[in-house]
C-alpha cells in the first residue's frame, strides 16, 4: 500500500483519462493563480512570474511604485504624536482673574483646554467677589491641583512701581496693574510650591484668563520649545498678555510680573502699560516669544465707541468664526461684517488694539451701549445646547446647591487656599 501522497498522486492521475486530467489541471492552475495574486497585490506580475517559473523580470520589479507617504499623510502624522507626547508632558494651567460672566467662559475653558489634555493640573487664582460662586462650575475639571480665593487688599506701591508703570489705560491706574501683576505671579508661587511638593517640574504653564471664551481647542501648534507664545493682536505697543505659552524657564520670567519691575527699573524701562511691560520683561530676560493666533476671545462688559478710531477698540461677536486671539468679545448680533470689518480694521492702528481679520475670521458688535437685549439666546446659539445648559443652572442655583459643588471641588483640590463653600456662596446668591 502506497503511503507516499505524492506517490498516490502520481499513480491517481496515470489511471485517470487525459481529458479527466485537463478537467482537473485547469481549476488547480486557476486557483494557484489567483492566489499567487491576492498574496502579493499585483496578478500581472505574478502571471509572469507563474509563466517564467516564479521570478519578477527587472523591469516588471522596478516599475512596482514604492508606497511613500504624501506631504499630507506625514503632516497628520507629527500632528498625532505630538498631540500624544503633549497628552503625557506634564502642564500646569494657571487661571487668574474675577468670575464675572464665568457662567459663559468657564465651560469653554474646561472642555477646550483642561480637557483637551486632560494630564493637566488647574491652578486657579481669584479675588473674592460676589461672583466667586461660579467657580463652583470647576468641580467637573479633570484634576485641580490648587485653589486660592482671596480678599484683595491695596498694594504698596513702590517708587520703581511709579517710575516704570503708567496708570494710563488701566481701570484702576497703577494699582489695576499691580493687582493684575500680583494675581499672575502668586499662581507662579502656587505652581512653584505644587512642584517642591510632588518633588518634578513641569513640560509647559499655560497661563490664561477667568474671562476668556473659548471657540475651539488649544492645539499642540502653540506649544514651542525653545519660545513663549503669545497671542498676536491688542498689542498695545508691547506685546498681547491675555494669554502665554512656555516652558518653566521662559514662563518664571513671563509671570514674574511684580518681580520683574527692578529690573526694568535698573535697565531703564519708563512709563509702560501692561503689554509694553510684558515686552520689556521677556527682552530683559532674553526670552524669545512667537504671536500666534489662538481661538479665545475677552468677554468683556465694558462699553467703547463705535467705530473705533485708530486707536480705539474693537468688539468682536462671540459668533465670529475667528481665530479671535484674545480681542474683547461678547454676545452680539453682528452690526458689521465683510467689506465692513475692512473699513473699520484699515483705520485702526496695527500696533494698538488692531487684531486679524482677514478672510472673514471677524465679525463686529456695536459695544457703544450694554448687552443687547436678548444676549442670552444669541450666546445659547453660539455656544450650543450644553453650555447654554450650564449658564441657566448657574443663574437658578441656590446656596445649598453651590455650597455642595464647592465641597466636591474641595475634596478633589491638593491644596485649598478659600473661604468656606457656604460663605463663597453666600456672598452672590444670597442679595
Amino acid at each position: 500500500m502506497l503511503r507516499n501522497p505524492r506517490a498516490m498522486l502520481l499513480k491517481y492521475f496515470a489511471d485517470v483519462d487525459w481529458r479527466h486530467r485537463f478537467l482537473i489541471l485547469v481549476p488547480l492552475s486557476l486557483l494557484l493563480y489567483v492566489s499567487l495574486s491576492y498574496a502579493t497585490g499585483s496578478p500581472f506580475s505574478l502571471g509572469t512570474a507563474f509563466i517564467t517559473g516564479g521570478q519578477l523580470s527587472p523591469d516588471t520589479a522596478h516599475s512596482r511604485p514604492p508606497h511613500a507617504p504624501t506631504p499630507e499623510t506625514m503632516e497628520i502624522a507629527a500632528r498625532r504624536k505630538q498631540k500624544a507626547e503633549l497628552r503625557r508632558s506634564r502642564i500646569a494651567v494657571c487661571l487668574v482673574g474675577g468670575a464675572r460672566r464665568f457662567e459663559l467662559t468657564g465651560p469653554s475653558l474646561i472642555q477646550n483646554v483642561l480637557r483637551e489634555y486632560p494630564n493637566s493640573d488647574l491652578f486657579l487664582h481669584s479675588p473674592l467677589d460676589k461672583g466667586a460662586y461660579k467657580f463652583s462650575l470647576l468641580k467637573v475639571a479633570p484634576r485641580i491641583a490648587a485653589v486660592k480665593i482671596f480678599t484683595p487688599k491695596p498694594l504698596p506701591e513702590t517708587e520703581a512701581e511709579n517710575r516704570v508703570l503708567t496708570g494710563s489705560g488701566s481701570p484702576n491706574g497703577i494699582q489695576g496693574l499691580l493687582q493684575y501683576f500680583s494675581l499672575v505671579q502668586d499662581c507662579l508661587s502656587l505652581i512653584n510650591a505644587y512642584q517642591e511638593r510632588h518633588n518634578f517640574t513641569y513640560d509647559w504653564i499655560v497661563r490664561t484668563r477667568v474671562d476668556g471664551y473659548w471657540s475651539r481647542p488649544l492645539t499642540p501648534d502653540h506649544f514651542i520649545h525653545s519660545k513663549y507664545v503669545v497671542p498676536s493682536g491688542s498689542r498695545y505697543n508691547g506685546l498681547n498678555d491675555r494669554l502665554g505659552i512656555g516652558d518653566v524657564k521662559s514662563s518664571r520670567a513671563a509671570l514674574s510680573r511684580l518681580d520683574m519691575i527692578p529690573l526694568l527699573d535698573a535697565a531703564g524701562y519708563r512709563l509702560l502699560n501692561s503689554e509694553t511691560a510684558f515686552k520689556a520683561q521677556l527682552t530683559v530676560a532674553s526670552v524669545p516669544y512667537q504671536m500666534n493666533r489662538l481661538p479665545f476671545c475677552i468677554v468683556s462688559d465694558r462699553t467703547y465707541s463705535f467705530p473705533p478710531g485708530p486707536y480705539g477698540v474693537p468688539v468682536a461677536s462671540m459668533s465670529s468664526p475667528g481665530p479671535l486671539s484674545g480681542a474683547k468679545c461678547r454676545p452680539c448680533k453682528p452690526v458689521c461684517a465683510g467689506p465692513c470689518v475692512a473699513d473699520v480694521m484699515g483705520v485702526l492702528n496695527k500696533g494698538w488694539s488692531w487684531t486679524d481679520w482677514e478672510k472673514g475670521s471677524l465679525q463686529l458688535c456695536d459695544a457703544s451701549g450694554s448687552w443687547d437685549v436678548g444676549w442670552e439666546k444669541e450666546f445659547d446659539r453660539v455656544a450650543g445646547r450644553k453650555r447654554a445648559a450650564v449658564r441657566k443652572r448657574v443663574w437658578k442655583m441656590g446656596i445649598d446647591e453651590c455650597a455642595r459643588d464647592f465641597e466636591v471641588m474641595r475634596n478633589r483640590t491638593v491644596i485649598w487656599e478659600a473661604p468656606e463653600p457656604a460663605e463663597i456662596c453666600k456672598l452672590g446668591l444670597d442679595s
